[in-house]
């Protein structure tokens, strides 16, 4: 199949931001009073959005999810992107690839918030591929694993979304890019368990993010 138009999830495609999230959402729970290792926050935080486990939240800490708190968590957050945040090695040409093979047609279509994205999307040197096709989960009347944040991006690409490639990471994107109507290839790289990605609906994976390039014919 030639599609038409390449969709990016962010989190985990382009950027290698969830450990340095992860990292700080860890330390705030644990001052809250959730103590937990990383890898325990990253296979329950991973892929969703912090405020769609504001009652597991609450149940752990004791303490209503506030404003105030979570205020702080994107404050801590930014800055450690800021400081750390490097692009997933082979995006820059996974995604020139994808812009050539569909005459520029490609968007990023995250579940996190616009500010967040457009800024990784800048520090890496991404955000000029993308132009005004950002998109973002919190903009939307539902974020993922609702298809929203991709018939989005494909109406303001003017391409069906069954002409559309989905490039996700998660579970939870991975469905987002199937209930969309596209068609969804995962990035699982080296020690990543590939089986929950396929059983959730993505019809290839890959490896190497570079390899996407070789996968459009480019």
């Amino acid at each position: 199949m030639t599609f038409e138009a390449v969709l990016f999830d962010c989190d985990g495609v382009l950027v290698d931001s969830e450990p340095i999230t992860m990292a700080v959402l860890r330390d705030m729970l644990a001052q809250a009073g959730w103590d937990m290792p990383l890898a325990e926050c990253m296979a329950e935080f991973v892929g969703v959005t912090v405020r769609s486990k504001a009652a597991l939240i609450e149940a752990r800490t004791g303490r209503p999810l506030a404003g105030a708190w979570m205020a702080e968590f994107y404050d801590r957050r930014n800055a450690a992107l800021q400081a750390d945040l490097k692009a997933i090695a082979g995006a820059d040409v996974a995604v020139q690839a994808a812009h050539s093979a569909t005459g520029g047609r490609i968007a990023c279509a995250s579940g996190a918030d616009r500010f967040k994205v457009e800024m990784q999307l800048a520090q890496v040197g991404l955000a000029r591929w993308f132009g005004g096709a950002v998109f973002s989960g919190h903009e939307l009347p539902r974020t993922k694993p609702a298809p929203d944040v991709y018939l989005a991006a494909a109406a303001h690409l003017g391409v069906s979304p069954a002409r559309c490639l989905v490039v996700e990471d998660t579970p939870t994107g991975i469905q987002a890019g199937v209930a969309a109507g596209a068609t969804v290839w995962a990035y699982a790289p080296p020690g990543v368990d590939a089986a929950p990605l396929l059983a959730t609906g993505a019809q290839r994976v890959f490896a190497h993010m570079a390899d996407l390039a070789t996968l459009l014919g480019h």
